[in-house]
């Protein structure tokens, strides 16, 4: 078997080992109310299992910009340095007020490329579209009115504009977008968080989700693309600014076209793998499960090569310590 191909697979595998550490982490504190505990617990579980790991990393999508994260930020240089060279994107947790509050559909979020395989963007907000797999090519378009799209993807689909189920964040700044959508007859699936796995649950027919829409966050934009990277699937992106400080971040970061509509393979090019771990319950994955003396977890795990999916369930036995590698 080919070195890189054995390389690829560890390296997912590996993957899934750093998500797990971090669900584990931040599920101690599911419920408690607080929204730092919970996430320096997940950021300190994936920065600590990352530099265990026989890989030469950079983070291009993190948890900020050096000085404003203390760990995981942008340009932070994580592994032994002895293995593959490799860019890095993540989210240590996606849904940090979902586990303070004890709510669902929280991730922990990782990502692998070869290098320059990810496009870097600053922590300010993306407009969205994604569809599943099995779609003609440009069946939707960020720029097409909500209608249009809807109608589009239900002629493709072969159903009615009143089946289909548009998964959104809830927030105020979609409620123009919202009353249009139901201005169609189509369904509207409002999540608190988690932009990430919304996209991903467009892709899997059993989440009952035909298309995701909206304004997220600009880094969860980029793994939402990796993510399709692996399982397939349509999705364009756009960045969303707010004043001229975030477009000359952009253009610091390398930007120049401000306008610019991404696809999939802008966002997250070559060879990519993609893997999350639930923390608390969703449609795809399974929620941290305490048992006595340890802890079940529910990942998945995608690449691009080959456009498999796994889901992996990990039992982890916390007194022999299995839970710490």
């Amino acid at each position: 078997m080919a070195k890189d191909v054995v390389s690829d697979r560890n390296l997912a595998l590996e993957s899934v080992r750093v998500t797990e550490s971090a669900a584990l982490a931040a599920y101690n504190f599911m419920g408690g109310g607080d929204e730092k505990a919970v996430d320096q617990a997940a950021v300190s579980a994936m920065h600590r299992t990352l530099n265990r790991l026989a890989l030469d990393g950079t983070v291009r999508i993190g948890e900020g910009a050096e000085g404003e994260a203390e760990k995981l930020y942008v340009g932070e240089t994580l592994g032994t340095g002895d293995g593959p060279k490799v860019d890095i994107a993540l989210v240590a947790l996606e849904g940090t007020t979902i586990v303070a509050r004890g709510g669902p559909n929280a991730l922990a979020v990782i990502a692998m490329a070869e290098d320059g395989g990810f496009l870097t963007v600053p922590n300010i907000y993306m407009d969205k579209i994604a569809v599943g797999p099995g779609l003609p090519d440009g069946i939707v378009d960020l720029d097409n009115e909500p209608a249009d799209n809807l109608a589009a993807l239900a002629d493709a689909k072969g159903t009615k504009v009143t089946d289909l189920v548009v998964c959104m964040l809830d927030r105020p700044r979609h409620a123009e977008l919202i009353a249009k959508i139901r201005e169609t007859g189509a369904r509207i699936r409002l999540i608190q968080d988690g932009d990430v796995s919304g996209v991903i649950a467009a892709t899997q027919p059993e989440a009952g989700v035909d298309i995701f829409l909206g304004i997220g966050g600009a880094p969860q934009g980029v793994l939402a693309a990796a993510a399709l990277r692996g399982v397939g699937g349509q999705m364009q992106g756009r960045l969303v600014f707010r004043n001229n400080e975030q477009r000359t971040e952009a253009q610091r970061l390398g930007i120049e076209d401000l306008e610019r509509k991404y696809a999939t393979e802008d966002m997250a090019s070559g060879n990519v793998t993609f893997a999350a771990t639930g923390v608390t319950y969703s449609d795809m994955l399974e929620g941290v499960r305490h048992v006595p003396g340890g802890a079940i977890t529910h990942s998945m795990v995608l690449r691009s090569t080959t456009g498999t999916l796994r889901f992996i369930e990990g039992h982890h036995d916390f007194i022999r310590g299995t839970a710490k590698t």
